[in-house]
């Protein structure tokens, strides 16, 4: 195993590996264990009692932060002429359709939400090679595919985050930044496991949220208690 930096070991010290930690505490914590010297992402990580294998048992869905993400999402609408207007007027970075059609398939992909009209949905399918792995893929079920544009591109830009469950049952969300209050902090993971535990498959057995943990950028992880997990 590679050795941990010196700024890294000093801020794991601050953690006491026997004890796991209320939400306001870890909340408290993660500020004073970021490690970098830049506006570190305070990441909340949630492993999951379900089998992703199974259809039933994925756990995916959309969640806006009251906070917001701390970070400036940069928004591509792929829409037709007609809904391009009310793209822009909302915000969106970029606008068009057959142009950034071309510049994916090229392998540009310099933004962090893509939203899409229905109509467009057939011509965008042949991108999912691309998009898929990079999270960038339009999903109705993330309300990226959908008729209100401008809706959609104000909640992006707001603090909407998507979150799927990975195959090992994790969820990986980042949920703020270092520079936020702590009270900040604790109220967008509040909102963020809230969603997750209404999202609970029927099929899931046993505790749902196992364990979960937060962290800054490249920062030691918290363990959270069984009752801050509850609680939410």
């Amino acid at each position: 195993m590679a050795q941990r930096g010196k700024k890294y070991q000093e801020a794991a010290k601050l953690i006491d590996p026997e004890l796991e930690y209320t939400l306001e505490e870890a909340c408290d914590l993660v500020k004073k264990t970021s490690t970098v010297n830049f506006d570190a992402s305070v990441d909340l990580d949630l492993r999951l009692g379900v089998d992703p294998r199974h259809a039933d048992q994925m756990v995916r869905g959309s969640v806006t932060l009251p906070h917001g993400t701390g970070k400036e999402v940069r928004v591509l609408a792929l829409v037709n002429e007609a809904k391009q207007e009310e793209a822009e007027e909302a915000g969106a970075d970029h606008v068009g359709l057959d142009e950034y059609i071309e510049k994916i398939e090229e392998g540009w992909t310099d933004v962090d939400v893509i939203i899409a009209t229905p109509d467009v949905m057939g011509q965008i399918g042949k991108l999912g090679r691309i998009l898929g792995p990079r999270g960038l893929m339009p999903n109705p079920k993330s309300g990226t595919v959908t008729n209100d544009v401008a809706d959609a591109i104000d909640e992006a830009k707001s603090g909407k985050i998507d979150f799927r469950v990975d195959k090992y049952g994790i969820l990986h969300a980042s949920i703020g930044r270092i520079s936020f209050d702590a009270s900040e902090i604790r109220e967008n993971a509040l909102e963020f496991m809230r969603t997750v535990m209404r999202l609970r498959p029927a099929s899931a057995k046993g505790l749902y949220i196992r364990s979960a943990f937060m962290s800054s950028s490249m920062g030691p992880s918290i363990p959270l208690s069984r009752s801050s997990i509850i609680s939410a």
